[in-house]
């Protein structure tokens, strides 16, 4: 098997490793991220679904595109999200009456009761979160 050739100098790639804001920002948002995974994980939920099913407890039903603008989420990831949690029955998705090409995505009456099991775990996180800063 041939050497694979690196195209730049160890020390460029350590200065990046250990300098980096965006590396350092990615790594301790996939840290963050594994946390609370790992506390909504008896819920059957990861963050994102989270954040999501938090999002969507509004009065309102959301559009698919503003609701992916505020979770800062291309439309796809977000459509492949909801397919998850549409199939447990948490979201309902239906077409806007005044656009048939668009969904209007809602959290389910399932879905509010996940939000009330989930929203405990996440603040006693948020509390472990603070006592270690």
């Amino acid at each position: 098997m041939p050497e694979a050739s690196s195209p730049l100098p160890l020390s460029i790639v350590h200065e990046v490793r250990d300098t980096c804001q965006c590396l350092a920002a990615q790594r301790r948002a996939r840290l963050l991220a594994r946390r609370f995974d790992a506390v909504f994980q008896p819920l059957g939920l990861n963050n994102g679904q989270f954040s999501l099913l938090v999002a969507l407890a509004t009065p309102r039903p959301w559009r698919m595109g503003p609701l992916a603008e505020l979770l800062a989420m291309d439309r796809t990831t977000l459509t492949a999200l909801l397919v998850t949690l549409k199939r447990r029955k948490l979201v309902t998705m239906m077409p806007d009456k005044t656009d048939k090409r668009a969904r209007l995505v809602t959290l389910s009456a399932a879905g509010s009761a996940i939000v009330a099991k989930a929203l405990p775990l996440w603040r006693a996180e948020h509390s472990r979160l603070a006592a270690e800063a």
